[in-house]
């Protein structure tokens, strides 16, 4: 593994290694990154477009799903390009405000996101367990205010825990074994006592993402009590399946992440580097990839508008 040292004139940058121990190979990994990253900006941007497109999907449903969209676009937009330049043009360095605007908007993104899915399923569980007041419930000032809600935390949190980053000295060398700049990643570097920040950002992560996951995991029980209690058996066998793959999507996107802000904290050297970074890497990337065909393809009114876009596209050629 190849070891930097700053010089003072290299004081205000930030070395991202990439992911260490497998530099040789970053070439060949860099593929299948690039091919799911194209394929998350192809999927969401194509859902985005049907969505805004047609008036008949502008309800709460197809609204939380534009906005996990974006949020997709963005998080993965946020680590993607500076990766692959790493992969390709061996492009380490970084400036100090870039690294800490890049873990800025990962994190804040990612607790918008988490805020999103708690959302959407809320919205299943208005749905399938009180579907007489769904539209008296989810209304559209409503949605909008849960929409600023979930800004409003994620720039609340995540600036706090950017401030107390910042506040600290470093003082080299300023190699982040990473392939983008994440909380614990900047503070372990810091020349100054950190233990504010470890357990500030874990109090973060807790009360943000933490209470999200409790909340849905509520939801879908709920849900799938009031599933096992519909009279048709097509009806549950469909509903279960909808859910389902809800399901291992939520968990594809939470899993990287709470298994990273632990080994981070506690893991110390008995996680290697690239495990850790790797299950990173898929976080920023597989679910934005997932998340299109999870929510949006298996959907029927989606599914029907995709295959018209599809069919103008092909008489078009």
């Amino acid at each position: 593994m190849a070891v930097f040292n700053l010089t003072p004139s290299d004081a205000s940058t930030f070395i991202l290694i990439g992911i260490p121990g497998l530099e040789a190979s970053h070439s060949w990994i860099s593929i299948p990154f690039c091919s799911m990253y194209m394929i998350a900006l192809l999927g969401n941007g194509l859902l985005l477009f049907i969505i805004i497109k047609e008036q008949s999907l502008h309800k709460p449903m197809y609204l939380f799903l534009a906005m996990l969209a974006v949020a997709d676009v963005l998080l993965s937009t946020a680590t993607m390009p500076k990766m692959l330049s790493i992969f390709w043009f061996n492009a380490r360095e970084i400036t100090f405000s870039a690294c800490f605007t890049q873990m800025f908007f990962i994190h804040f993104i990612f607790v918008a996101e988490s805020a999103i899915l708690l959302a959407m399923a809320f919205d299943r569980y208005v749905a399938i367990c009180d579907p007489l007041k769904y539209t008296t419930i989810l209304t559209l000032s409503k949605i909008w205010k849960i929409a600023a809600a979930s800004v409003i935390r994620g720039v609340l949190l995540v600036g706090s825990l950017t401030f107390f980053l910042k506040r600290l000295s470093y003082c080299g060398p300023n190699v982040i074994y990473h392939t983008f700049c994440v909380h614990m990643g900047i503070a372990w570097l810091a020349c100054a006592d950190i233990t504010l920040n470890i357990w500030y950002g874990l109090t973060v992560a807790l009360l943000t993402t933490g209470l999200d996951v409790l909340f849905i995991v509520v939801s879908y029980i709920l849900i799938l009590q009031a599933v096992f209690r519909l009279p048709s058996k097509d009806a549950r066998l469909k509903t279960i399946g909808t859910c389902s793959s809800h399901i291992w999507a939520i968990l594809m996107f939470y899993i990287p992440v709470f298994f990273s802000i632990f080994a981070y904290r506690f893991g110390g050297a008995n996680i290697p580097h690239y495990i850790r970074v790797l299950l990173a890497n898929i976080f920023v990337v597989v679910p934005p990839m997932l998340n299109p065909i999870v929510y949006g393809v298996r959907t029927r009114q989606i599914r029907e508008r995709v295959i018209q876009e599809l069919c103008k596209v092909g008489k078009w050629f």
